[in-house]
């Protein structure tokens, strides 16, 4: 598949037309000589689709004004809304940063509609496209799934190239937003591979506010900046989000009660600063929110017909303890202080029947019993599960990852020799050492992972988890700790924007990891740095087009070649399909 941005500017000038339009109504439409027609400058959305019901959202404001703008929405089944299926009024509160949202009822299972709000005035928003969830006789269901969406390192090519993917869905798992400010120095401000033409300054995408996100108004600017953008606004119009956020939202390897990116001698509390985040978050995202009591809870589920319930879970906010072992920035850094292998290895040795890493949990104990028991009770074909982190070991041969500390030369030869000898007979190295590179993953969370994929194979069911967080594209088995038994597969997404492992110097290191390098090229033999890893790209940006059926998943990594132009083609990096039979997978 080749996608140009020439290409898609027609369907996304149709998807913006009413932005147009909007000025004439206004112009020859005002009903109040007193008030200055709304602007609705950050366009549409809907979110959360049932199988009756959409979140319909905008942002509406008065030129120089503060006060609430009193809306109508509609909703129809035509274009032009001579069939409207329902309609009413909301407001677009200051205190709600001008936001504004309305759960849409009254709509027909797998049904395809069109929203849109007037003021007072008779200013009109654009037009957003939506659709509900199918009916249970559906046979096949697309969505698309992001994550990591760093404005400073590039242009949103990818939200502009889902916009013709044929995606009926979109999914979100988390970093929309980056806390970070514009310091040079901050994380996607400078990409030391294309420097000068690499710089946020550059591209035209410096972030505002200038300093990192702390403040209300801070994050309101901070989702307004990543709103303007004319890609992310088209894909919100086109078809509803189903999200969940992951750290960026808040800051840097967040967890329930701080942060890496958290100071609190100069940011302030940590909870008065994670509640602030979450009630914008909550402003700006078409989100049901399935507690108005408690922001902070944003796990919930979906059935698509017969086919799949997708679980949107929390593994980060709600009940994430504090990282055990130690802080990591990229891959391999050697400037990362080493955590204690012998601490690690430790928690995984039972004692007295008690596991002593037990304590350390990405969720809390009651949204583990909503997951397992909504999974292990679901009757739909496929469990697929919303996760913001990789779940599945990504552990590095010990050898390997020590050769990197010394230099380029020998860690090309720790990786060669490694690879032979297990070419040769993996027997060879079954007893070395694996060290897992990443512990704000559930790799650092092993027994609480263990826990989960135990009580799902009880249960027999069909688990599929999506993933983000890493910046590069995964395709990798879901196995208990001892690597005797798979319970699921797992789909990771790459980044939007955020650099990967190319950043750290490893982008060519893939087809090492996933063995294709090695036993004739070919996917999925377990040959390659990680058992369980099958197929990975690490050095392009992109997107997950899945599509489900009952017979099989499959997930088509799309890329695109640039985030540095607006000029730009996209691709399909590898197909993979995951049989319901045994779960197994065929790569194209």
């Amino acid at each position: 598949m080749t996608v140009t941005s020439r290409r898609n500017f027609l369907t996304k000038s149709a998807t913006l037309a009413a932005v147009t339009g909007s000025a004439t109504l206004v112009a020859c439409g005002s009903s109040s000589s007193d008030l200055p027609p709304a602007q609705f400058l950050y366009g549409v959305a809907s979110g959360d689709p049932l199988t009756d019901r959409v979140i319909l959202w905008t942002h509406a404001k008065r030129p120089n004004s503060e006060v609430d703008v009193n809306l109508t929405w509609q909703i129809a089944s035509d274009y032009g809304f001579t069939s409207i299926v329902n309609s009413g009024t909301l407001v677009a509160t200051n205190s709600a940063g001008n936001t504004a949202k309305v759960d849409a009822t009254g709509l027909t299972a797998g049904n395809t509609y069109y929203y849109r709000f007037t003021d007072e005035t008779g200013a009109v928003s654009p037009v957003g496209t939506t659709r509900t969830l199918p009916a249970a006789t559906v046979s096949s269901v697309k969505f698309a799934v992001f994550s990591c969406t760093l404005y400073s390192a590039g242009f949103f090519n990818v939200y502009e190239s889902a916009l013709s993917s044929g995606a009926q869905y979109a999914v979100h798992l988390g970093d929309y937003i980056y806390e970070y400010g514009s310091d040079p120095s901050k994380f996607g401000n400078t990409d030391a591979t294309t420097t000068p033409s690499g710089t946020a300054v550059s591209l035209g995408r410096v972030v505002a506010p200038a300093n990192d996100i702390v403040s209300l108004s801070d994050y309101r600017t901070r989702y307004a900046l990543y709103r303007l953008d004319p890609n992310l606004q088209a894909l919100h119009a086109k078809m509803p989000w189903i999200t969940v956020w992951d750290d960026h939202e808040f800051a840097n390897n967040a967890y329930m009660t701080g942060a890496q990116n958290h100071d609190p001698l100069t940011q302030g509390d940590w909870i008065t600063r994670k509640n602030i985040a979450a009630k914008v978050y909550h402003e700006w995202m078409p989100i049901r929110t399935p507690d108005s009591t408690n922001l902070l809870k944003i796990y919930r589920k979906f059935d698509f017909g017969s086919l799949f319930t997708l679980h949107m879970v929390d593994t980060r906010i709600e009940g994430r303890t504090k990282q055990a072992y130690a802080w990591y920035g990229d891959p391999f850094d050697a400037k990362v202080q080493p955590y204690a292998w012998a601490d690690y290895s430790a928690g995984l040795t039972p004692t007295g029947g008690v596991y002593p890493d037990a304590a350390n949990k990405m969720m809390s104990d009651t949204q583990f019993a909503w997951l397992t028991g909504n999974i292990n009770s679901a009757t739909t074909t496929w469990q697929i599960m919303g996760n913001q982190d990789i779940m599945a070991k990504l552990w590095y041969p010990a050898a390997v990852v020590a050769a990197n500390a010394q230099g380029a030369t020998a860690f090309q030869t720790a990786v060669g020799t490694y690879l032979t000898r297990k070419a040769g007979n993996p027997a060879n190295t079954a007893s070395d050492v694996k060290l897992p590179i990443n512990m704000d993953s559930w790799d650092g969370y092993p027994i609480h992972r263990e826990t989960l994929l135990q009580t799902i194979r009880a249960g027999g069911k069909k688990l599929v988890v999506l993933s983000g967080d890493s910046h590069n594209a995964w395709y990798n088995d879901l196995r208990t700790i001892d690597g005797t038994t798979k319970v699921g597969v797992e789909f990771a997404t790459t980044s939007v924007t955020a650099p990967g492992y190319e950043s750290a110097g490893l982008g060519e290191l893939a087809p090492y990891i996933d063995g294709s390098a090695v036993a004739g090229g070919v996917n999925g033999t377990r040959a390659g740095l990680i058992d369980d890893v099958n197929y990975v790209e690490t050095k392009r940006r992109g997107y997950l087009l899945m599509t489900v059926t009952a017979s099989n998943v499959k997930g088509e990594y799309v890329f695109v070649d640039t985030v540095r132009s607006k000029s730009y083609a996209a691709s399909i990096g590898k197909t993979v399909t995951v049989s319901a039979v045994n779960l197994t997978a065929t790569y194209s």
